[in-house]
């Protein structure tokens, strides 16, 4: 089991790097903007102390307003772990950058969060469909699918 890390010291260390990035930060989580995703995670990634340099899982959540990308990080060295995430308003044309760069676990998880959502993941090596065909109508797992 891994220490959770406090989103709210770690918000202010991407603060303080990466200025107006940071949405919200809670004990439990951390909120940054998407425009700031790439460059908090490489962060969290490379940061001499933090070194989340294992990508557990990424998931999203449909709010109806919003749709939230989260993504939990581990430290194997340091045996803590972290939950950022990272929102996205457009319900037409949702976008957020990939972190398939940084890790490559993402690659299947970003895919399934496009197919099902319709989250498109910038700069994703192979961003198409991973459960439905091409074609399908949709996206089954927003909350105003029919």
């Amino acid at each position: 089991m891994t220490i959770p890390l406090s989103g709210k010291d770690v918000a202010s260390k991407i603060e303080e790097k990466f200025p107006g990035s940071v949405v919200e930060s809670s004990q439990d989580n951390l909120v940054v903007k998407g425009n700031f995703l790439l460059d908090a995670a490489r962060f969290l990634r490379d940061t001499e102390g933090l070194d989340l340099d294992f990508l557990n899982f990424v998931t999203a959540v449909d709010y109806y307003d919003h749709f939230e990308v989260v993504y939990w990080l581990s430290s194997l060295e340091h045996n803590h772990s972290l939950t950022i995430k990272a929102r996205c308003y457009d319900r037409e044309n949702p976008v957020l950058p990939s972190v398939v760069g940084l890790w490559q676990g993402a690659d299947l998880q970003e895919r399934e969060i496009f197919d099902l959502f319709g989250i498109k993941f910038e700069d994703h090596p192979n961003m198409k469909r991973i459960f439905l065909w091409e074609g399908f109508a949709g996206h089954p797992l927003r909350k105003d699918f029919i």
